[in-house]
């Protein structure tokens, strides 16, 4: 009997009182106005570059480039196509994504750490410093940085040599490096291979420990491969010593490694900015873990050193790696604005190509992609790493 009034009372409800039918209407409406509107503004837009005889599609990309590019980490001139043009700026804002990244995280985790210092005068320069640099714009710094270089800092005539081999001035930092030789590439395979190996050493000193209560050495073993590795090709490979020193000919430098005013400006100005940001960051997942845990680590005869990396670091990963990702991601985008100071990044290389070729909708579209690409790539690994840190509770 009460079924029947159940069944009844459904088939009472008007068909726009029902919510679940309701919502179905709207949604299909919803998608309906989605297609229009964006078939409309694709329609247009392609009458609108067919009445101005604008070529559309990335065919342009096999044609010449006809223009320089300050920087580039590969081989590239004018007479190259605008697709290795595009891969050089691609490979430009790479660098600068992935040493800031790096640079960043070792400068917050100081820093938040410094942050929660009992010392006064080093907690209050922390404090100083993040209200500081969170406060000023990303833009004004580089603006800033970019006018120290050219600016504050003397000719390469005059330039700032704290020590042999390395000078500072308005073209950059230039510094001595090792000349090429052959045996360096295979420095870098054993660093690789000696990384590898502290990888699995590390697991396996993991699970001994659980089994048995015993620790094993494992930084020490790891600092002695990481070096004894690519020390030990350099011995076999005939120990070069040659260097490549910058010598002062004319009005710059010949030889060394010199980096540009551009990329030192971006650099710095995008690190000690975003690492304001991180910094907070590491304070709060610090502050998240119960002082009952540090007290239980100093009652058993830990170290402040030892709470720090043993006890308060792991727990507070869990907290401090999903907001550290999203200062990551404005590093990578923030990265955009290299564009205002002159260096041929990506949007760079690209605003270059749309203003050559007019292919304004492609030029945007791969810039897009990119940043897409960079944004997914990094998320994927930073989730991939907060699964492998979570706490397993038992």
């Amino acid at each position: 009997m009460k079924k029947a009034d159940k069944n009844n009372n459904s088939e009472a409800i008007s068909f726009w009182y029902d919510p679940d039918k309701r919502s179905l209407v709207y949604q299909i409406g919803a998608t309906f106005l989605f297609a229009f509107v964006a078939w409309y503004l694709v329609s247009n837009t392609m009458t609108n570059l067919e009445r101005q005889s604008i070529a559309t599609g990335f065919g342009f990309l096999n044609n010449e480039a006809a223009f320089e590019i300050g920087e580039s980490l590969i081989e590239y001139s004018a007479a190259d196509r605008y697709m290795k043009a595009l891969y050089v700026g691609f490979l430009n804002t790479m660098l600068v994504s992935f040493i800031g990244v790096i640079l960043t995280v070792i400068l917050g985790t100081f820093l938040g750490i410094a942050r929660l210092s009992k010392n006064w005068l080093i907690n209050k320069c922390a404090a100083g410093y993040i209200e500081l640099f969170q406060d000023i714009p990303v833009l004004l710094q580089l603006f800033f940085w970019y006018a120290f270089f050219y600016e504050m800092l003397p000719s390469p005539r005059d330039a700032l040599s704290p020590f042999k081999g390395l000078f500072l001035c308005n073209r950059g930092l230039i510094f001595g490096i090792p000349q090429a030789h052959p045996v360096y590439k295979y420095m870098a395979i054993a660093v690789i291979i000696a990384v590898v190996i502290i990888f699995f050493i590390k697991n396996w000193a993991k699970k001994r420990q659980d089994l048995t209560g015993k620790p094993f050495p494992i930084i020490t073993t790891s600092i002695i491969l990481f070096i004894g590795f690519p020390f030990v090709s350099w011995l076999i490979g005939g120990m070069p010593m040659d260097m490549s020193v910058p010598v002062l000919k004319g009005f710059n430098f010949k030889g060394g490694l010199a980096i540009s005013p551009e990329f030192a400006a971006l650099l710095l100005g995008l690190v000690l900015y975003t690492a304001a940001f991180v910094a907070e960051v590491v304070r709060a997942g610090i502050q998240s873990v119960s002082k009952g845990q540090t007290e239980a680590a100093m009652a058993i005869g830990l170290k402040p050193g030892q709470v720090l990396n043993l006890i308060i670091l792991p727990q507070a990963l869990r907290v401090i790696i999903p907001p550290l990702t999203s200062q990551m991601l404005n590093l990578t985008k923030n990265s955009s604005l290299a564009v205002a100071i002159g260096y041929p990044d990506f949007v760079s290389v690209a605003g270059t190509a749309i203003n050559q070729t007019g292919q304004a909708i492609e030029g945007v579209m791969l810039i897009m992609i990119v940043y897409l690409v960079f944004s997914l790539s990094t998320s994927a690994f930073m989730n991939w790493y907060n699964k492998r840190m979570a706490i397993v509770e038992r």
